[in-house]
């Protein structure tokens, strides 16, 4: 397979950018993975809730939108980005030019049972959480909907996500 783009996996907290992340890179063994938050987190040396504990949301995201410009640099990578990472204008425009975006979409409910019992994501603990799910997902859909692809991670499973994914890129 050519390297002439990068694979952008976005989508809401829970929405298994991490696994299909690491299941096509199984496949793909000369890209290089890598997860925009492990990297935040690394050069850090603190947790996503720390950041945002600590300094802010808005501190967080402004390494995320640094780290998203240094990481796009170059072809040959999959790139999983933090949730919210696709909100900003600028980190959405330079992820879609420098790679093939896909949108991994997932229901409210799926993606509720999935991080009900995750106390490691900040935006979710509150009294609510499945509220504060909804409204995210409701805000972030128009912004996620601009990715090149959708993929439905509902209707499909992990293997042909895979597929649909290499086939796109491949395209």
């Amino acid at each position: 397979m050519s390297h002439s783009c990068n694979i952008i996996l976005v989508g809401m907290p829970a929405s298994g950018k991490s696994t299909i992340g690491a299941l096509l890179n199984n496949y793909l063994k000369d890209y290089i993975l890598i997860d925009t938050d492990s990297v935040i987190e690394k050069t850090q040396g603190l947790t996503i809730s720390k950041i945002f504990e600590q300094y802010s949301e808005d501190y967080f995201r402004k390494l995320e939108h640094d780290t998203i410009k240094m990481v796009c640099t170059g072809f040959g990578k999959i790139i999983s980005v933090g949730g919210g990472a696709f909100e900003n204008p600028d980190n959405r425009a330079t992820l879609l030019n420098f790679g093939k975006v896909f949108y991994l979409k997932s229901d409210l409910d799926v993606l509720y049972y999935r991080i009900a019992k995750d106390s490691t994501r900040p935006l979710l603990q509150n009294k609510n959480p499945k509220d504060v799910l909804k409204n995210l997902l409701i805000k972030r859909e128009n912004n996620y909907k601009k990715a090149h692809y959708t993929i439905d991670t509902t209707k499909y499973g992990e293997d042909e996500i895979i597929r649909i994914i290499i086939d796109a890129t491949n395209s």
